[in-house]
């Protein structure tokens, strides 16, 4: 659970629009050779996580098992830019199937007529998926 400050920097009315809207985060975090990496990322906030959801042998995973601090960027391209910078923890938990926050990610973009037949697409392509959930400390 994020602490108070960060809960206040979370309820601005950009962070809060950038959590619910934007269609990618960038999420940084070091790689097994010790250089940093950045990898934009579908996510869904789900009121006190960012939550992205990948494959089990992405190499993020494995990243993210040996050292759990990341960096998420949370912007847009318009004018004026608005941007959420986000430090953090991850967890990892793997599951059967697909987690309904990796569909909800996909719908800030997707074509709301297709969402079924994506749904069963992915369904059908993924058996488990690993859910990585970032607690934010900074903001």
């Amino acid at each position: 659970m994020p602490d108070e400050a960060v809960r206040r920097e979370l309820d601005k009315p950009i962070a809060r629009e950038l959590l619910r809207t934007a269609p990618l985060a960038r999420i940084a975090y070091h790689g097994p050779d010790g250089f940093p990496r950045v990898v934009p990322v579908g996510f869904h906030w789900d009121g006190t996580h960012v939550v992205i959801c990948t494959v089990p042998t992405a190499a993020k995973v494995a990243a993210l098992r040996a050292d759990e601090r990341v960096a998420l960027t949370i912007d847009t391209a318009t004018e004026p830019p608005r941007a959420l910078l986000l430090r953090g923890t991850a967890r990892i938990e793997v599951v059967d199937g697909v987690p309904d926050e990796y569909l909800m990610a996909n719908r800030k973009t997707g074509d709301p007529a297709r969402w079924r037949v994506f749904e069963q697409q992915v369904r059908d392509l993924y058996d488990r998926m690993a859910k990585i959930r970032v607690t934010p400390v900074w903001a």
